[in-house]
């Protein structure tokens, strides 16, 4: 079966035809400035030229039309015709408490999703929007949601409330959700592969490290605890995004220096992080290179993200009882080997060890431990896409 992958913006629309019996993608592409003038669709076919079509896009629908020309041009397209897309599956950032795992769409799920909207503003409405522009381009095609959110939905009460008035969780569902759930499911699937032993006897540390990045403690194979909470804001440092700070920072920082909610929120998510610390850049290999030119607050932000990762990693360590590996994935965890040596720098008390040699590897799914470290350390690009994909495909095949 081939299914199509999407993952929708406000203006954008990311997709990937993949096929699920050939392990394979024939293409992929972007839709960009949907409902904006200029917009265009970049389609890359598998082992072809990039297609660049300048076109109006005023609607996902638009977009997703312009997806299907793409796929079944007789030039640059892969099938030849619509029939042969067995199913679609979305990404979709929050769930809530509404979703424990991915499902096939209907106007129950679709309410649920727009109930969600409150907890994820900018992600959720546009999320619908492709789920709708799908159902009408291709009318009868099954449908499914595979959730950031759910991967977490198994954590025990005590990981995922908060100590506030036990009221705000129940009028307002305020507590830890948790995100990048579908990458972490991936990666520890991955993980229990290439250690050839069963999800259920392991206990794993998860780390999606990028510009956005989340920790996750995975015992027996589903999530116990994870560092993002009630929005992606929580956890270590980020990019542009605070991480954890003292709750009253916001309070005393909005009274002296006389900021909106609009205000504060905008400095603890866009102008905080490593970029707020160093003044340089939100990018680590632009930290990187200011830090190796002496500038002291790019080295730094540098630390001060390697200390919170590596004290997440010892967090759940203890929280599991043992550890049997850490997994590193997305854009620095896949490719920056020296900063994977420094999380776990120290770390070598628990039987954590990486070989120097094998460390040097990027973006390549491998071991980089050294000989008779008792726990391994593995770096596994992620695959959200081929995750979505898979899920879809149990849903459909559940549902024949």
């Amino acid at each position: 079966m081939k299914i199509l992958v999407i993952n929708a913006g406000s203006s954008s629309l990311k997709y990937q035809l993949i096929d699920m019996e050939k392990n394979e993608v024939p293409a992929k592409g972007l839709c960009e400035r949907i409902g904006i003038d200029g917009s265009r669709l970049k389609h890359q076919p598998a082992g072809g030229e990039a297609v660049v079509i300048q076109s109006p896009m005023p609607t996902h629908a638009d977009a997703i039309k312009l997806v299907i020309a793409a796929l079944t041009d007789a030039a640059h397209g892969v099938i030849s015709d619509m029939s042969e897309i067995g199913a679609v599956g979305h990404r979709v950032v929050h769930g809530g408490e509404f979703f424990k795992q991915s499902v096939i769409i209907d106007d129950g799920v679709k309410r649920a999703i727009e109930a969600c909207v409150e907890l994820a503003p900018l992600h959720n409405p546009p999320n619908l929007t492709g789920i709708n522009a799908c159902e009408q381009v291709m009318p009868g095609v099954p449908q499914a949601a595979v959730f950031d959110t759910a991967f977490h939905q198994t954590m025990p009460k005590e990981a995922y409330m908060y100590a506030l008035p036990y009221e705000y969780y129940e009028k307002y569902k305020i507590r830890r959700y948790g995100f990048h759930g579908t990458s972490h499911k991936y990666v520890a699937q991955r993980a229990a592969a290439l250690l050839g032993r069963p999800s259920e006897e392991l206990k794993l540390v998860t780390l999606h490290l990028g510009n956005g990045s989340s920790i996750t403690a995975v015992n027996q194979g589903k999530s116990i605890d994870t560092s993002m909470g009630f929005t992606p804001l929580a956890g270590v440092p980020m990019g542009t995004r605070s991480g954890d700070i003292d709750p009253a920072i916001v309070c005393y920082l909005m009274e002296k220096e006389n900021l909106s909610v609009e205000q504060m929120n905008g400095i603890l998510n866009k102008s905080s992080g490593v970029a707020g610390v160093s003044g340089v850049s939100s990018d680590f290999r632009d930290l990187a290179e200011a830090a190796k030119n002496g500038n002291s607050r790019a080295a730094l932000a540098e630390e001060l993200f390697i200390y919170n990762v590596r004290k997440y990693i010892g967090t759940y360590a203890v929280i599991m009882g043992g550890l049997d590996a850490v997994v590193f994935t997305a854009g620095i965890g896949e490719n920056n080997g020296a900063m994977r040596k420094e999380m776990i720098k120290g770390l070598d008390f628990i039987g954590l060890q990486i070989d120097d040699e094998k460390n040097k590897l990027r973006g390549e799914e491998c071991d980089v431990s050294a000989d008779g470290a008792a726990v391994r350390t593995l770096v596994i690009p992620t695959n959200e896409e081929l995750m979505i994909a898979k899920e879809t495909l149990e849903l459909v095949r559940g549902n024949k």
